[in-house]
């Protein structure tokens, strides 16, 4: 631990410097200040420009009321306070991952196990405590490109990250979760299709107890996924009504107007945005899109969707990791079909890093998992997305004017994802199927992983 420690703080504290040395500007923690600042004073929410990027409003106003303390700061200390808390949701994303993935299962009982296996599972239990674990992997993880950018911008991507993660990482049944899936849309609305897979995956448990495939959960609640939407239905809809009593005029220009202008996040064809439509924008050598990204957006919705209710559905004894497993899915597509992904909003590929990362020390043949680990960590390290000709130049926008390779560079987040998502599918249907992705040469793959305890139940 004091190791762990020491290895951390060096890694914070050079980050910390290299961000200062280089200038940024934090402009996105100066817009939540402006939208404080325009709130306190009764002014227009939605009609406000901040900044020299001249920067509007884009959350619900119930955002714009939680960034009120921001103006009670002067900026030098609010800068210093938004660098130093990311860093620490940085450790809480960490840790509430590695607490959805849970425990390893047990090694394998095969005559030829792996260095990795023997690595991983040594002879009596994990060689690395994980507080240890959790701030060793803070300390890489921060030098990722999202992290670098959501903190050079000063980005509340990590908190939403947070919120999502404590929610999905509790125990089934506990009162308030689903709270925190909750509070995330009503700040930002994408984390809402997590709330969808709840009520998805409660309704294909409901309809699997109904035939008798389906037993009660062990913490005695029948539906724990249901009981989890409905706290987040609550919890948002709650939101929404406190932003409408506040601020009733900006509530309703924003539920109303506003919630339809995605030209307002941004340009769609930028290389920042990595979702599909700035995908199909730059493929299209356009602005607007139109109706190729709406039916690519639905389909990939409702693909990832069902990958992700599958992946929850599937026995735990064939598919140990299956809560993180639908979670990821869930987080890539909210990403994939968002209008708007900028490349700090996939800050998720962090959990999704050590699921990989837990699947490649898991496996007996562990190559293609370790391999799939690397590149995903190669691919979210390497800021090659950002090789492009990317910005505005006069009147030219580069992005318009992308040869193939290019394309294909300012493409790879979403390239990464729409791979996660096949290889999630072949994963889930082979465990629905009741093949264990665990097993190797003869050995029982549901039986080595039979006494491992439910995530999140720690």
């Amino acid at each position: 631990m004091l190791i762990a420690s020491g290895v951390c703080l060096l890694s914070f504290a050079a980050f910390w410097t290299a961000q200062r040395a280089t200038g940024v500007s934090m402009i996105d923690l100066m817009v939540y200040r402006a939208e404080g600042w325009t709130v306190r004073t009764g002014g227009d929410l939605y009609a406000m420009r901040a900044t020299y990027a001249d920067l509007p409003t884009t959350y619900p106003p119930f955002a714009a009321l939680l960034f009120m303390p921001l103006t009670l700061l002067d900026v030098a200390d609010m800068r210093t306070l938004g660098t130093a808390g990311n860093l620490v949701l940085l450790v809480a994303v960490v840790h509430l991952s590695l607490r959805l993935i849970g425990d390893r299962p047990r090694p394998f009982r095969s005559s030829r196990s792996s260095l990795l296996s023997r690595l991983a599972n040594g002879p009596h239990r994990p060689s690395l405590p994980r507080p240890a674990a959790t701030l060793l992997i803070s300390s890489a993880a921060v030098w990722c490109e999202p992290l670098w950018t959501t903190l050079r911008y000063g980005q509340i991507n990590l908190l939403m990250t947070v919120l999502v993660l404590w929610d999905l990482s509790r125990r089934p049944g506990h009162r308030f979760s689903g709270a925190g899936i909750g509070v995330a849309a009503g700040i930002k609305l994408t984390p809402a299709l997590f709330a969808v897979f709840l009520a998805l995956h409660g309704t294909v448990r409901a309809v699997r107890r109904r035939r008798g495939t389906s037993d009660t959960d062990g913490e005695g609640v029948r539906n724990p996924e249901l009981r989890r939407f409905a706290v987040a239905a609550g919890t948002f809809t709650g939101t929404a009504l406190l932003g409408a009593l506040v601020l009733p005029y900006d509530s309703r220009r924003f539920w109303f107007h506003v919630l339809f202008r995605s030209e307002r996040v941004g340009h769609a064809e930028i290389t920042d945005n990595q979702s599909l439509r700035g995908v199909v924008a730059r493929l299209l050598h356009t602005g607007d899109p139109g109706g190729p990204w709406l039916v690519l957006a639905v389909l990939v919705a409702l693909a990832g969707l069902a990958v992700a209710v599958a992946a929850a559905s599937a026995d735990r004894r064939r598919l140990p990791y299956a809560p993180a497993w639908a979670a990821m899915v869930c987080a890539v597509t909210a990403l994939l079909v968002s209008p708007v992904s900028w490349s700090h909003h996939w800050v998720w590929c962090v959990p999704l890093v050590l699921l990989l990362c837990a699947e490649a020390l898991t496996r007996e043949r562990a190559l293609f998992w370790a391999v799939s680990a690397g590149a995903a960590a190669l691919l979210f390290c390497s800021y090659a997305v950002w090789l492009v000709p990317h910005g505005v130049t006069g009147p030219v926008k580069p992005e318009l004017h992308q040869s193939g390779g290019q394309m294909a560079l300012s493409a790879l987040y979403p390239a990464g994802g729409l791979a996660f998502l096949a290889l999630a599918a072949v994963v889930s249907l082979r465990a629905l199927r009741g093949r264990s992705p665990y097993e190797a040469d003869g050995a029982d793959g549901a039986d080595c992983a039979a006494d491992r305890p439910q995530a999140g139940a720690s």
